[in-house]
């Protein structure tokens, strides 16, 4: 048995069940909930920076990386539809990270 205690996608109880295992899980309270999204990012954005040069493995980790920033936002009462708002506002008014543009100093 291996125990695992972390936050999964929603089918992933039904993918197991599909292989012919048993599992246990428990539904998080909001706090808890939150807490695991935050803890989960960090592992996305991990399994991201050791697989970002692995073409196509790059991408699943980027839209792992994505779900948990919409869970987030649910979490915290807003939909994907309005972070998505936010990021197109926030670009319009301050651009991108596209063009890579490194700020060495102010005078």
């Amino acid at each position: 048995m291996k125990v695992y205690n972390k936050l999964v996608r929603n089918k992933i109880p039904q993918v197991i069940e599909a292989e012919g295992k048993k599992y246990d899980i428990k539904t998080a309270s909001k706090e808890e909930h939150l807490e695991l999204l935050e803890k989960k990012l960090h592992e996305e954005v991990a399994e991201f920076i050791e697989d970002k040069d692995t073409k196509g493995k790059n991408l699943e980790e980027l839209a792992d990386v994505m779900e948990v920033l919409f869970g987030l936002a649910k979490n915290l009462g807003y939909s994907e539809e309005e972070l998505m708002k936010k990021r197109d506002e926030k670009k319009k008014e301050r651009g991108g990270f596209d063009e890579g543009i490194v700020l060495e100093r102010v005078y």
